[in-house]
C-alpha cells in the first residue's frame, strides 16, 4: 500500500503570532492517518486576505502539491485555494470534512461561503470603526512624522 504524503501549510497574520499550535495539531492528524509529511510551508506575518501571489509559501505549496497528492490545512476563511485550478483532495481537520467525497466537497464549499461572509463583515466593521474615528477627529492610518530611515550596521 502506498503511503499518502501531506504538505502542511501554516500561516499567521502577524509576526507576534506563532504557528506552533498549527504545526503540532497538523502533525498529529497526519500521523494518526498514517500519512507522511513531505514538506512544511509557512507564511508568517502575512494576512490570509492576501492573494496567492503575495503568499510565497502558499504558492510554492500549491505547485508542489499538484503533483504530490493531498494537503492538510489548519483552517481558513476562503475556499479559493481549492478552486484555483490545482485540483487536490483537502481534509479540513478543524471541521472533520473529507473533500474526497461529494458530500464533503459540498459541505466544505458551504462552510467556505460563510467564512467569506465572515471575512467581509469583519472588513466592513473595521472600515466603519475607522470612519467613526476619523469623524471624531482621531488620526487613522500610519503614524505621522518623518519617514522611517534604515540604520546602517557599521
Amino acid at each position: 500500500m502506498k503511503v499518502k504524503r501531506a504538505a502542511l501549510y501554516l500561516r499567521v497574520s502577524t509576526d507576534d503570532q506563532t504557528t506552533e499550535n498549527q504545526h503540532r495539531e497538523l502533525r498529529a492528524v497526519v500521523e494518526r492517518a498514517g500519512w507522511r509529511i513531505f514538506e512544511v510551508y509557512e507564511d508568517a506575518g502575512i494576512s490570509g486576505a492576501k492573494g496567492r501571489d503575495q503568499r510565497p509559501a502558499f504558492d510554492q505549496m500549491l505547485k508542489a502539491v499538484a503533483s504530490a497528492g493531498s494537503t492538510w490545512s489548519w483552517r481558513g476563511r476562503s475556499i479559493w485555494p481549492c478552486c484555483c485550478g490545482t485540483c487536490m483532495p483537502l481534509a479540513a481537520i478543524c471541521t472533520c470534512i473529507d473533500t474526497t467525497t461529494p458530500a464533503g466537497r459540498a459541505m466544505f464549499q458551504m462552510i467556505g461561503v460563510f467564512a467569506e461572509l465572515e471575512r467581509a463583515l469583519i472588513q466592513e466593521c473595521v472600515k466603519a470603526g475607522m470612519a467613526r474615528a476619523k469623524a471624531q477627529g482621531k488620526h487613522v492610518g500610519r503614524p505621522r512624522g518623518p519617514p522611517l530611515t534604515r540604520r546602517s550596521c557599521s
